[in-house]
């Protein structure tokens, strides 16, 4: 072969295992070209969706490029949704469906859902999270888990792939081994899950095990050091962990899919080339990047790291063929699965609102101070978010509360201004709510202090006040009365506020 017609194979291999985001709600010409030149997956977020009907459009002029082509999407529901970024997931997530504990209905939900992505030309989908919560302090698992109990989590993990595949898109499996008991957020800074092998296998690995049985023919890597593997690469890096744990021990001879090469977990050693090179060496078939790098330049850079790589004997030539080779397979099979599935449009059956209502959690005292009578004031206490959850996804229960009540009013407060002194509790939530009822509602309230803080000021100042938790439930003033969402999605504020003014829904 001419070193001119290896080159181009060269980059036609490199370009393959890629899968880029990029920005705008129609495909730019460069991934047009690149698709063309051999790019065979795309990311979506946020930025590129208006509307179901979009979208459709979009993947089609995506398709007629490569009719295989695959388009993947981060779309959890609940609160990390890509599809509904602009009105908040219509479904709730994972937390929610984990405390029900009906496998049933985690299918149907996660069945719903794939109607819609299938609709819009979607055939991969960065879900389900099989993460077991098992720190109450993780900053970016969370209620994305379905909980901190590895059997429930691989049950649901399971129900969620079959709903999902049933309606004929592809499920991957996150974030493998495990990033359900980390206290960093990789987006930042590399975790490191220190538990032992014995501890690793009865905690984390159960749901991918579920997963792989359940048919899961993807996995998404997480960023996370797991010394009892290899105490020197994150797991996206590791050969132990890609190929010695999940492919030999766990039997999975699938799709591996990267979590977002250019995170901080990984980047800050080796930068976005050198850890994209090291993670196809390591056993990675597919790195997803442009969740934050979308431009045409950061695509040529991580091609020409990987052929570099190869003609300089870093990265063995064989394993960038595997890889690729791994992603066609998935992407004909994907392709297939989506053809298989149901042609219905998805126009919704209102199983996520089922779903979210079933969710909901009262202690004894918020059942007897309820329904609400009078419109009330209603103080939202907002955290900084992590990078998973998009900051223009709207959240809360006083816009559903005051559809129902008019009359309510409400404020957003964040913690920033609380410690700059910008804001008082006492103008701001306090002396709105004179004569009237006052519901505070707040998010991981237990996971930060200036908020736990404000919860106990405001009850203490407020006895009669109702507050909704829409993270994960934490011990919270004990006389107080709570409502318990297990996640903050549209769907989640909905049922919150269905609870707070209506008795028939208790």
């Amino acid at each position: 072969m001419s070193s001119s017609k290896h080159s181009s194979e060269l980059r036609r291999l490199a370009l393959s295992v890629l899968q880029p985001g990029f920005v705008g709600t129609e495909a730019p010409d460069w991934i047009l070209r690149d698709i063309g030149d051999g790019l065979a997956s795309v990311v979506l977020f946020s930025r590129n969706i208006v509307s179901t009907e979009q979208v459709a459009r979009l993947t089609a002029q995506l398709r007629a490029e490569n009719p295989d082509l695959i388009v993947a999407i981060d779309e959890e529901a609940g609160d990390v949704t890509r599809i509904e970024s602009a009105t908040g997931s219509s479904r709730p997530g994972n937390l929610a469906l984990g405390t029900v504990d009906d496998p049933a209905l985690t299918e149907a939900v996660a069945a719903d859902l794939g109607r819609q992505l299938r609709t819009a030309g979607v055939s991969l989908d960065y879900a389900p999270s099989a993460d077991v919560n098992s720190n109450p302090d993780n900053p970016i698992i969370g209620v994305r888990s379905f909980g901190s109990d590895p059997e429930v989590v691989a049950r649901h993990t399971t129900a969620w792939i079959r709903g999902l595949q049933s309606s004929g898109v592809a499920a991957c499996a996150k974030h493998f081994p495990g990033h359900g008991d980390v206290a960093v957020d990789s987006h930042h800074d590399l975790p490191a899950y220190p538990a032992g092998r014995d501890e690793i296998a009865a905690q984390a690995l159960p749901p991918f095990r579920a997963a792989v049985a359940a048919g899961v023919r993807a996995v998404m890597s997480g960023h996370l050091l797991v010394p009892a593997y290899d105490p020197d690469l994150p797991a996206t890096l590791s050969r132990r962990i890609l190929h010695g744990l999940l492919r030999d021990e766990l039997g999975f001879d699938g799709l591996v899919v990267s979590d977002a090469i250019e995170m901080g977990a990984v980047t800050r050693l080796y930068g976005i080339d050198g850890a994209t090179v090291k993670a196809v060496a390591a056993g990675v078939d597919a790195v997803c990047v442009g969740g934050e790098s979308a431009e045409e330049a950061t695509v040529a850079l991580l091609v020409k790291a990987l052929t570099a790589a190869v003609t300089g004997g870093e990265l063995a030539e064989e394993r960038l063929a595997e890889a690729a080779g791994r992603v066609r397979e998935f992407a004909r099979w994907s392709a297939g699965l989506r053809a298989a599935g149901a042609a219905q449009d998805a126009t919704g059956d209102g199983i996520g609102h089922v779903a979210a209502r079933r969710a909901v959690r009262l202690t004894r005292a918020a059942r007897a101070a309820l329904p609400l009578t009078a419109a009330p004031h209603v103080v939202e206490l907002a955290p900084v978010t992590n990078m998973a959850i998009g900051k223009e996804t709207p959240w809360g229960v006083a816009g559903p509360l005051a559809e129902r009540l008019p009359g309510t009013t409400s404020v957003r407060v964040r913690g920033q201004e609380l410690e700059e002194g910008t804001v008082a509790l006492e103008s701001c939530a306090l002396e709105p709510a004179v004569g009237r009822p006052l519901v505070i509602v707040a998010r991981d309230a237990a996971r930060h202090a200036w908020m736990s803080r404000a919860v106990t000021g405001l009850t203490a100042a407020r006895p009669d006040a109702i507050v909704v938790e829409m993270g994960l439930p934490g011990a919270g003033p004990a006389a107080a009365a709570q409502i318990f969402t297990h996640g903050a999605s549209a769907a989640s504020g909905v049922a919150a506020a269905e609870v707070l003014t209506d008795t028939s829904a208790l």
